[in-house]
């Protein structure tokens, strides 16, 4: 996908609801975006439930697989045709192993160095060479902001963009929760055979979570940047993974948080 204007949203992505408008009192509809529940099960054993915009939730199936450390081998719906509810295939799998990383994810700001450890065991340090201009990084976060359709409608989505070192744009992602945006783009590049993601970029649109950094960092993506704030974990996150993270990145403006030898002045 090359950078261009956003297309329409796809209508399951957003509904009308109906609102009163201050001052005045009129009573007119709006849209807002679609926030559903959707049930991953693994070997046919539910694992998660993640609230979720619908649309590409095999992509967000595959990519909470690899970002949790599960090997994938294909997402479907499953025999059943249970609605919201996607079915992912395993070699193996382990629900208690599962089971601990999510209590490491929760209690991150309990324990701070756990956290770190336990994304040591799931993702090596990121082997990449890559360097680019801080005047690219500068134009990732307007070529997402271009190209999120649903949120032109509603005001209401996060977006993940994957993007190559030239600046163009490979997919995107949107979603009510910013951990399934990046999620459903990863699962994407795993469909591609794009991982790991050693020459390319992330770009999010809100903050950036010590989530969103252990899921570049278990992709090997060796660059993220974001139009918000790291947190401090995000940060200790990406020097001892080698991530280099760009924060506040608005016009030619920036912060470079950890490993800034990636990025050429």
């Amino acid at each position: 996908m090359t950078s261009k204007e956003a297309l329409p949203p796809p209508p399951y992505t957003a509904a009308a609801v109906e609102v009163v408008r201050l001052p005045g009192g009129v009573v007119e509809y709006d849209t807002a975006a679609v926030e559903e529940p959707l049930e991953l099960r693994i070997n046919g054993q539910p694992v998660a439930v993640t609230m979720r915009t619908p649309g590409h939730d095999e992509e967000l199936a595959l990519g909470f697989c690899v970002t949790e450390g599960i090997a994938p081998v294909r997402a479907t719906v499953p025999d059943d045709l249970a609605g919201n509810t996607i079915e992912v295939e395993v070699e193996a799998f382990d629900p208690g192993r599962l089971q601990r990383n999510f209590y490491t994810s929760s209690s991150c700001g309990v324990c701070g160095k756990g956290a770190l450890e336990a994304v040591a065991v799931e993702a090596p340090r990121v082997d990449s060479r890559l360097v680019v201009g801080a005047s690219l990084v500068s134009t990732l976060p307007q070529t997402l902001r271009r190209t999120q359709a649903t949120f032109d409608r509603t005001g209401g989505l996060h977006a993940t963009g994957l993007f190559a070192p030239d600046g163009s744009l490979h997919w995107l992602r949107e979603d009510v929760g910013r951990h399934n945006a990046m999620d459903k783009v990863i699962g994407r590049a795993f469909l591609e055979g794009f991982l790991p993601l050693a020459d390319a970029l992330l770009c999010v649109s809100g903050r950036l979570s010590f989530e969103l950094v252990q899921k570049a960092a278990v992709a090997g993506c060796p660059i993220v940047a974001a139009i918000g704030a790291p947190s401090t974990l995000a940060v200790d996150l990406g020097r001892d993974r080698g991530v280099t993270l760009c924060g506040f990145v608005r016009g030619e403006r920036m912060n470079v948080y950890s490993h800034p030898w990636r990025i050429a002045s």
